[in-house]
């Protein structure tokens, strides 16, 4: 009798050994799969950085003034036109921003990556162009 009970500590602590072993694997892969997101997202806020950057320096060629000269052929006058090429609206930026970040983040989150790009997409698009749209309201009542 004694050695069924031996047996069945010692069967008891073996399966417990595995058991945590089985656990241990799974947190390191949970550990793995959350640095990858972590990752992931690093670069997409990265990425979104980049395009910032260049949408502010585009509308800062697009705001400085162009000069046209006309030249009158009859007496040879010149005649001297500034124009100031408009920006983005806020609508505009908004939507294209809204619809990077919600692709991104709808293909990490989601199992199936392109369709969660997809509604990411246009979930983050629509909030966009209502967030811009807000702000385009404020700046024409300043």
């Amino acid at each position: 009798m004694k050695t069924v009970y031996i047996l069945l500590v010692a069967l008891s602590i073996v399966s417990c050994q595995n058991q945590s072993n089985a656990d241990m694997k799974k947190a390191k892969q949970a550990s793995i799969d959350s640095m990858k997101v972590a990752i992931e997202q690093q670069r997409v806020m990265d990425s979104m950085k980049t395009e910032m950057a260049k949408i502010k320096e585009e509308q800062r060629v697009e705001s400085q003034k162009v000069v046209v000269v006309h030249q009158q052929a009859a007496n040879g006058n010149t005649a001297t036109t500034t124009t100031k090429k408009k920006g983005w609206s806020a609508t505009a930026k908004g939507a294209v921003i809204g619809a990077g970040v919600g692709a991104a983040t709808g293909a990490i989150v989601s199992k199936k990556k392109g369709e969660g790009a997809i509604i990411g997409g246009l979930a983050g698009a629509a909030l966009g162009t209502g967030t811009g749209a807000v702000i385009d309201s404020k700046n024409k009542k300043e």
